[in-house]
């Protein structure tokens, strides 16, 4: 994804705010005229709300998706749910004249900050994710898939290019040889293949999601946020044994020895 290139693009829009103010402060359902914002408990569910456009990406949307990614952070979310109003996910990029640094820049910074996110990210795939809207979905740390999904990056077919980071990603995810067939021979993945492979790691609707969400929401996070910065592999090591550390301190350690010494459930509060 070209990292140094994106990190002054994370951090210029870290502070936007998605729905004009803090997503503590926010009613649940608040809409943002391209993204609605939802809190139901500790987990976030933004849905992507251009459906005359089949939810294609411009660059407000993803500066949008990018603050509320911000905003969830800061308001003490747990998680993340990412899905589509109607039947399609995400189309891939707006093609009215949308292929400009400013979009581009906003794009990757956006797909930046959802791999770099301390919380894990859940793309609730519901329909087609075409383009960018596969780069949208392998940036989600898991991806729920209904019988609708389906994958492609027919980036031969318009004479495009996506980022490194996107085709390697897609071949971790996928296997090679269907990334070579998306990429090369513009082929799609549709939902079952997708779980065979990887692509897609449970079938389901976007209430699946949500219910995975807080199943995950309920373990503890500092350590749920360092397994995924490595598994990302954003991070340098300084980083890595910060947070290593930070996992071994907490006192969410404690609270699970005592936890089960009690024979209860953990309480994690992320300290």
């Amino acid at each position: 994804m070209g990292v140094s290139n994106l990190d002054g693009v994370a951090r210029g829009y870290s502070r936007r705010s998605a729905a004009g103010g803090d997503l503590a402060d926010a009613v649940p359902g608040s809409l943002c005229g391209v993204l609605k914002v939802t809190r139901d408990g500790d987990v976030v569910v933004l849905e992507l709300q251009r459906e005359e456009r089949r939810n294609a990406l411009n660059l407000e949307l993803c500066e949008r998706i990018h603050a509320a990614v911000d905003e969830a952070v800061d308001a003490g979310a747990r998680a993340v749910v990412i899905t589509g109003q109607g039947s399609v996910f995400c189309s891939g990029a707006d093609l009215g004249g949308v292929y400009g640094p400013e979009f581009l820049e906003a794009l990757y910074g956006m797909l930046h900050r959802l791999a770099q996110a301390p919380l894990p990210i859940i793309a609730a795939v519901n329909g087609p994710a075409i383009g960018a809207g596969t780069q949208l979905a392998i940036a989600c740390d898991l991806r729920v898939a209904d019988e609708t999904a389906q994958f492609a990056v027919p980036t031969a077919k318009n004479g495009m290019a996506v980022d490194a980071w996107t085709i390697r990603t897609l071949a971790a995810l996928a296997g090679t040889g269907r990334a070579r067939r998306v990429m090369l021979a513009a082929e799609a993945v549709r939902r079952d293949e997708a779980l065979q492979c990887g692509l897609a790691d449970r079938a389901g609707t976007l209430d699946d999601a949500i219910a995975w969400a807080h199943e995950i929401a309920a373990l503890a996070p500092l350590t749920v946020g360092y397994n995924k910065l490595v598994l990302n592999g954003f991070a340098d090591d300084a980083q890595i044994q910060e947070s290593f550390g930070a996992v071994w301190a907490s006192r969410d350690v404690r609270e699970a020895a005592e936890a089960r010494a009690e024979k209860r459930p953990p309480v994690f509060e992320g300290r």
